[in-house]
């Protein structure tokens, strides 16, 4: 490998203790009253520390989700939402979930530049039900952005022989005899380092490019992407002291269409083709003693939107099909295969009490079916009361109850029930969801206030297990879980500064049926109280400061080494000099109190990272 100069962050940042996230991600967009939400960045920095960033950086700040890494969060993020598993959550791009049958482990490999999509739109309750495929807890949701010209380059080093490159272009035809606009975009990055433990080095590297075609009232992307990620870890998946490895490679094609039409309408079209590569090594130091290789493959076409009627009613709908496949030199060959079906329709009914008022009430379901398990029908429907003043800001009620389902993936169901280290279990059943939520929303002009109290009813989720009695295996099992959450978002903007905090509390009354279970990797892994806190601070036009913190309390595990809480700590600061037209330098450091708790029980935590990057943009 090439390695960049030895860089160590100055302590000047470490004492920084300023709290809060960024004016810059506020969208300007005006909301409709019916859809009333707050549009700001849930963090303050929005690029990681140590490698390039990608859909999953910086959500372990994130209140609205909960992270847990191997390595760092762009090498395996586990993505869970209000007290689900990762299994739990989809990603979304325009109307198409994105699907790895393995593992939902691998569910975020996804080799598109953040640059070319929205920031992420949490989806929960009734909007994951109509929306989500596969996932029945939560839902990662993004858009295509319109390509506007530009581009920027930018270079950086750090501690742990860190080195990164990354460079994105795009330009805009508009010609003057067609009422569209042609765009091209293109992304390259590449980042590589010791690791911020000893064998815990990465190099990873992505290309990504797309063109577009915009006119008054549609969008057309047609994207192509390709990420070879190497990575290892000490007990990275198995408990006796080996230092792991991953090689991946994904490659995915997407084409999405976007079309408005009369009285607002709109429905949008998504089709893709993912190709997920996965080579694992038992041991670096002898690749011989164990090693296995999947490949996945997914074709997948999803269809959403809204149709109304007139200004009372609308009909929001979305139906996916997806065919996914694997290849595996340690899974079974019986199950290898699978059709998924769903269709979701979602009848709308608003009514305006007075000028500033107004009442939605939606009531639907959705059909969720597969070739090889039973289908499931399921109930979706919710009630908001809007109010917005002109003076007094915007305010919304709602109460919903929403049902959802989805089916194992492989590793759980389709491999062997008797031998190594992941035992899978053939019996296990569609899993169904059932969520209550009421939640209040609060929007003035120098603050924001979202809060959610919410119980969720899960039957037969897919967990994976351990027993005392067998230290070698880890089990799937089925469990049923009551989780009971408290969420609290709020915002505050000052002249020259923006801080976010946010609370989160969990409490969950599991039953796995089996006396045989000692603990649990996944969905006994969850913070029972929650902190995060964050500011972006710019005190004159030269330097900006950024940080995030989060504190949690995590319920008790026996696989875990350690204490159950901890403190992570992201932060930076940007500069800015005005003698040099368009170039940034930003110093940055992850985990600065270097915080040693297992993220996943019985995985080492990651360690300290330090990074000097300068960047230049046109």
């Amino acid at each position: 490998m090439n390695r960049a100069t030895h860089f160590i962050l100055p302590t000047l940042l470490c004492s920084i203790s300023s709290i809060a996230y960024s004016a810059e991600q506020q969208s300007n967009t005006e909301t409709p009253i019916e859809t009333m939400t707050v549009h700001v960045s849930p963090t303050a920095n929005t690029l990681p520390v140590g490698t390039f960033d990608s859909l999953v950086s910086n959500l372990e700040y994130d209140p609205r989700v909960d992270l847990q890494s191997r390595n760092m969060a762009e090498a395996q993020a586990d993505i869970t939402i209000r007290g689900g598993i990762f299994e739990n959550t989809g990603f979304i791009i325009g109307s198409a979930t994105l699907l790895d049958p393995q593992t939902g482990h691998y569910v975020s490999e996804i080799p598109i530049a953040p640059s070319m999509l929205t920031a992420p739109k949490i989806l929960t309750g009734a909007d994951n039900a109509l929306a989500g495929m596969n996932s029945a807890v939560g839902s990662v949701a993004f858009n295509w952005r319109p390509i506007t010209g530009g581009g920027s380059v930018s270079l950086g080093v750090g501690n742990n022989d860190f080195n990164l490159q990354s460079i994105n272009a795009s330009t805009v035809f508009k010609p003057t005899e067609y009422d569209y606009r042609l765009g091209v975009e293109g992304e390259y990055s590449h980042s590589q380092s010791d690791g911020s433990i000893d064998n815990g080095d990465h190099d990873f590297e992505r290309i990504a490019g797309r063109i577009q075609l915009i006119d008054e009232n549609s969008q057309t992307d047609l994207f192509f992407g390709s990420q070879n990620k190497f990575f290892g870890w000490p007990n990275l998946y198995t408990p006796f002291g080996v230092n792991e490895t991953e090689d991946l490679e994904t490659r995915l094609i997407m084409l999405n269409y976007k079309q408005h039409y009369a009285n607002d309408s709109f429905f949008e079209l998504s089709a893709y083709n993912r190709k997920h590569e996965d080579h694992y090594v038992y041991s670096r130091e002898n690749p011989a003693i164990f090693e296995a290789f999947h490949q996945t493959k997914v074709n997948a076409i999803g269809l959403s939107g809204q149709h109304n009627v007139n200004p009372q009613w609308a009909i929001n709908y979305s139906t996916q099909f997806l065919a996914d496949s694997i290849e595996s030199t340690s899974l079974e060959n019986n199950f290898t295969s699978r059709d998924y079906y769903k269709i979701s329709v979602l009848p709308q009914y608003s009514v305006d009490l007075n000028a500033e008022q107004q009442l939605v009430l939606r009531l639907g379901a959705s059909f969720d079916d597969t070739n090889r398990d039973d289908s499931q029908l399921s109930l979706i429907g919710d009630i908001s009361f809007t109010s917005q003043h002109k003076d007094a800001g915007a305010h919304r009620v709602y109460l919903s109850y929403a049902q959802a389902s989805q089916v194992a993936g492989y590793t759980a169901i389709g491999g062997s029930e008797t031998g190594g280290l992941f035992r899978s279990n053939h019996n296990l059943q569609r899993e169904t969801s059932q969520n209550l939520e009421l939640g209040i929303e609060l929007e003035h002009a120098s603050w924001q206030l979202n809060s959610a109290l919410f119980y969720r009813k899960d039957d037969n989720l897919t967990d994976w297990t351990y027993n005392f009695d067998s230290t070698s295996a880890r089990f799937a099992n089925p469990v049923d879980i009551n989780t009971t959450g408290v969420e609290l978002v709020a915002v505050k903007h000052f002249d020259n500064a923006e801080v976010i905090a946010s609370y989160t509390h969990l409490h969950k009354a599991e039953d796995y049926g089996a006396e045989d279970i000692d603990a649990s990797f996944y969905a006994l892994n969850f913070p029972t109280h929650r902190l995060t806190l964050g500011v972006v601070w710019q005190p004159i036009g030269l330097l900006e400061f950024k940080i995030d913190n989060e504190w949690r309390s995590q319920q008790h595990n026996n696989l875990r080494s350690g204490g159950d809480n901890a403190l992570f700590t992201h932060i930076s600061l940007k500069i800015t000099p005005p003698q040099i037209s368009n170039v940034f330098i930003t110093l940055a450091g992850d985990n600065v109190w270097d915080e040693s708790f297992q993220e996943i029980p019985g995985t080492p935590g990651r360690g300290e990272q330090y990074t000097l990057s300068a960047t230049y943009s046109w």
